[in-house]
């Protein structure tokens, strides 16, 4: 995906993204798909290497789909079950992804490199490409927008305006240092190792499809299957630790993972430290300047989360760009997206530390407590159904009203009840036929940006907004109805 050095930037655009990470290129993909003009640049000469991020929960999946992208990264991925949680010799509880309400019921094992590498190959399918070896440098207001300045591979300077501008540029965000906002939140001491390995086990080894938590008295132990039959593992480690050796990681294993589980370590494919930081960026917006992925939030590893939720977090964006951009929706629309997405990454910065720091407990009273609670948890109605569904990302909304039963206004519409359709909305009509998602009325079809699904079972119809949640209920069957009446809200021309 790298440019020639002396490919030039045009000096206008619609967005400029900086960062080409999984939030960026989900971001670019999605615009592009959209018809948006945008710019995407990143530092790096090449796809980074070693990261931490290692699974896509289902509904980055479900996102994914809408792109084009899933069904490849699917291929290319491995299935686990789920996540368990392990005292060495029993296990305390298990989330189960088997029976969610989604086309994809597990966690899929693939590194942040194979999910770059898919999302630029759509991007590069629909048009699009990365500017790689480009530094953001700053910006300057231009109103209604930015002028950007921008250093190439060879050391000019470059200059861009842009309407809008996007930090997808990770922790250290030169973006968000630019627009003046605040990054609040703390780094623990606590230090870890990360390696990924290739194992040799025993009868009694690691199960295969599950990425397990072992709470031993000796301290905590991550091990994890990764596609392409490596493993991965994470340990606490003390202050000014180097990265673990074979040897080491065998002995760690050992002490903290499964007893009697004869596991060897025969290669360390690579290893690295990382300390955890827990922030939330004041704002997600600030005038023309948006924030996501890292730069927006960053937090524990635990649970999957953080390429995650920065995938949704352009999926977010991505539509709202859109519609006010081709001015079927006013610019105060753009303001939900801070409204929306800031208490997510504020609620999962907090489940996430309060994971960690479970699993890290010191003392061993404290320790067998905590295992106790999680036995108990797990035999308790509803438990661990919920923190299966919060892992999943499945339970993650925008609905302000109380919860009923029935579906509210910013709740996330389940794919298997009422089928995707890219990124157009999807207005979903009540019908006794015998229609299944998997095989759509031959009533369904498309309006422009709308596509329309006739659905089994459906109490009253509904309008799905582009990234899958519920925009309202009870509107019109008559999908130029809808149109007329959502004509504000909607953009006005196809989106495939």
């Amino acid at each position: 995906m790298s440019t020639s050095p002396t490919t030039a930037l045009p000096a206008h655009t619609d967005v400029l993204i900086v960062g080409g990470g999984p939030a960026g290129s989900t971001l670019a993909a999605s615009l592009r798909q959209l018809g948006v003009d945008h710019l995407l640049i990143d530092r790096a000469a090449d796809i980074r290497t070693g990261s931490r991020a290692a699974a896509l929960q289902p509904r980055s999946l479900e996102y994914l789909d809408r792109i084009g992208v899933a069904e490849h990264l699917v291929a290319a991925g491995e299935r686990a079950r789920g996540f368990r949680v392990h005292d060495r010799e029993r296990t305390l509880l298990r989330a189960s992804y088997a029976d969610l309400d989604t086309p994809y019921p597990y966690v899929l094992l693939a590194s942040q490199q194979t999910t770059e590498e898919h999302l630029l190959r759509r991007l590069r399918e629909l048009g699009g490409k990365l500017h790689r070896g480009h530094r953001f440098l700053g910006f300057t207001p231009d109103f209604p927008g930015i002028t950007a300045v921008i250093a190439d591979p060879e050391g000019l300077l470059r200059s861009v305006s842009a309407r809008y501008l996007v930090g997808c540029d990770g922790l250290h965000s030169a973006v968000r240092t630019a627009a003046g906002i605040g990054f609040p939140g703390e780094a623990p001491e606590q230090l870890f190792a990360l390696a990924d390995v290739r194992l040799t086990a025993g009868a009694d080894g690691p199960a295969e499809d599950d990425t397990t938590f072992f709470l031993s008295p000796a301290g905590m132990l991550l091990l994890s299957p990764l596609a392409g039959g490596l493993h991965r593992i994470v340990i606490p480690a003390a202050p000014g630790s180097a990265a673990p050796s074979a040897w080491e990681l065998e002995r760690l294993v050992a002490e903290r993972g499964p007893v009697g589980g004869g596991i060897r370590v025969a290669e360390v494919v690579a290893a690295s430290m990382f300390r955890i930081q827990e922030r939330v960026a004041e704002r997600f917006r600030a005038g023309p300047v948006f924030l996501a992925g890292d730069a927006a939030h960053t937090h524990s590893p635990a649970g999957a989360q953080g390429m995650n939720t920065g995938i949704q977090d352009a999926g977010n964006l991505a539509w709202k760009l859109h519609a006010v951009l081709t001015g079927s929706a006013p610019a105060e629309l753009l303001d939900s997206y801070h409204r929306e997405r800031h208490p997510i990454a504020s609620e999962l910065v907090a489940f996430t530390s309060q994971f960690a720091r479970m699993a890290t407990l010191r003392d061993p009273a404290a320790g067998r407590l905590r295992n106790d609670l999680l036995v108990a948890a797990a035999t308790t109605a509803g438990i661990t159904a919920w923190l299966t569904r919060k892992l999943a990302q499945l339970d993650v909304g925008y609905a302000q009203e109380p919860d009923h039963g029935f579906p509210r206004i910013g709740d996330r519409v389940s794919p298997l009840t009422v089928p995707q359709a890219g990124l157009r909305w999807t207005l979903a009509l009540p019908t006794r036929g015998e229609p299944t998602p998997s095989e759509p009325s031959q009533h369904d079809g498309q309006r422009g940006v709308l596509a329309v699904r006739h659905v089994p079972g459906l109490r009253t119809a509904l309008l799905v907004r582009p990234d899958g949640y519920l925009a309202a209920d009870g509107v019109p069957a008559e999908p130029a109805e809808v149109l007329r009446q959502l004509a504000e809200h909607l953009p006005l021309h196809s989106t495939r």
